[in-house]
């Protein structure tokens, strides 16, 4: 039930995340057991470790010798499980819980029948913070509500976390529009020799301007062609931080977060990579990134939302301009300020992306189906007139995405912008279509929780529409 219809596929990814125990079957694998037993020996991993047939859910274990063998899990296959794992917290039935974790907790979800009381469950999650630290945690319930409930108890620890920012670094040219004539140490405005920038200085511009800027060695001062060219070599989350300074700020929170995944997105789609390095340019073409090391507020935001990118379309922003695509930070705040949180606002300027981790392997939690969106824009025109009669009704200002669901039940998933469906080939489709649409387009009237009355309205706009 974890897994995909008979004749379908699932990818490593969504298996992880959906628990889908029938990917990972070692048969299916073709995993021995002698190969397996001495993989776990090389780490030094407890006992109960070494017997591929004992790996089954009626096995316990202490929780400590749990979290020893998460940690002895090698470097490279952590962090790749841990970015896949982000995507549990994004995936529709975790509704926003990835709002109150960000990027900090990297978790796989378990339920099982609880063996103290027929009919119910206990639950968790296991994994890693994002400082590659292990976690586990229990409770009753599912283990997404469990995970939802340890939001409290778990906020001071996130709240001092300390993401290490060396996974990935970003090559900065500063300044790239604009020449300099000098840099120059301050207070004194003396000359500076090349050679890593440490201290206060004062860039001088060919057209005149000048700009102050300081720095730890992060930054390096070189000519070129007899021209001063400053170089930075930052890490991603330093990287994200100085973004929103400079392009926007760290207030209100959400249209922070958002600009931070936002910020990271752009980087991961559009700089090259070079030596293991994100290599950009500091320019308007690109991003503007601020010259000196960003306040603790920008940071903690970076942090934050550590190695969160979204996946499924291409990312831009401006400072004001609000189009198809592109995140507008003039209505971020505004959406921040009426109470949005960063992934609703994302998702209305980026309807068909998912959130998801940097270095994860890439699949999106929404399949996309172009041919139920295009059928569906081509019947709004047509519509739209019988709607418009009806009290509450507010046609979205850009078109929904449509997601294929599997063998879930469709719903309208407002706060994301999409529409999840099984098809869009039969008539019965089309009503199951047109029932979400109107969810999404009564949102924030009584008339959108009326399952009754929305029914009643999709059947006559497919049945005296066509």
């Amino acid at each position: 039930m974890y897994c995909c219809e008979p004749g379908g596929q699932i990818g490593r990814e969504e298996a992880l995340q959906r628990s889908c125990g029938l990917y990972f079957a070692p048969q299916r694998l073709r995993i021995q057991a002698s190969d397996w037993r001495t993989f776990w020996q090389r780490t030094g991993a407890a006992d109960w470790l070494l017997d591929l047939g004992d790996m089954h859910e009626a096995r316990s274990v202490p929780v400590a010798s749990l979290l020893q063998a998460l940690e002895r899990i090698p470097e490279a296959a952590q962090r790749e499980a841990s970015q896949t794992l982000i995507g549990v917290l994004t995936r529709p039935n975790a509704r926003g819980l990835i709002a109150d974790y960000g990027g900090l907790v990297r978790a796989k979800t378990w339920t099982l029948p609880d063996p103290q009381h027929t009919g119910m469950h206990v639950g968790g999650a296991a994994g890693w913070f994002a400082n590659g630290q292990a976690f586990w945690l229990g409770g009753q319930g599912a283990g997404i509500e469990v995970l939802r409930q340890a939001r409290a108890g778990l906020a001071p620890y996130l709240a001092q976390l300390k993401p290490p920012d060396d996974a990935d670094c970003v090559a900065v040219r500063f300044f790239d529009r604009y020449p300099l004539r000098t840099v120059q140490r301050l207070p004194a405005h003396e000359r500076v020799a090349d050679g890593p920038l440490r201290g206060d200085f004062l860039a001088r511009f060919a057209k005149g301007t000048e700009l102050s800027f300081s720095a730890k060695g992060e930054l390096v001062l070189s000519h070129e062609n007899g021209i001063p060219v400053v170089r930075g070599r930052l890490g991603l989350n330093d990287y994200v931080a100085r973004v929103i300074e400079r392009e926007g700020s760290a207030e209100p929170l959400a249209a922070a977060q958002a600009l931070a995944v936002a910020a990271r997105t752009y980087v991961a789609q559009q700089a090259e990579r070079r030596a293991g390095c994100y290599q950009i340019r500091d320019s308007s073409a690109t991003q503007r990134v601020g010259p000196r090391p960003p306040a603790r507020a920008a940071r903690q935001i970076a942090d934050w939302s550590s190695d969160l990118v979204l996946r499924g379309a291409t990312v831009r922003y401006h400072a004001d301009k609000s189009a198809p695509g592109i995140l507008s930070w003039q209505q971020a705040r505004q959406q921040a300020e009426q109470g949005m949180r960063f992934d609703a606002i994302l998702a209305q300027a980026f309807p068909a992306a998912a959130l998801g981790g940097i270095a994860a392997r890439g699949q999106s939690d929404c399949i996309a189906a172009p041919q139920a969106r295009r059928w569906l824009a081509a019947q709004l025109p047509r519509w739209r007139k019988a709607l418009q009669a009806e009290a509450g009704y507010s046609e979205p200002e850009t078109l929904p995405a449509v997601c294929l669901t599997g063998r879930e039940r469709p719903f309208a998933d407002t706060e994301r912008h999409r529409l999840h469906v099984r098809g869009w080939r039969n008539q019965q489709d089309h009503l199951a279509l047109a029932h979400e649409y109107l969810h999404l387009a009564f949102e924030g009237h009584p008339r959108a929780q009326d399952e009754a009355t929305v029914e009643r309205l999709a059947r006559r706009l497919i049945l005296e529409t066509h």
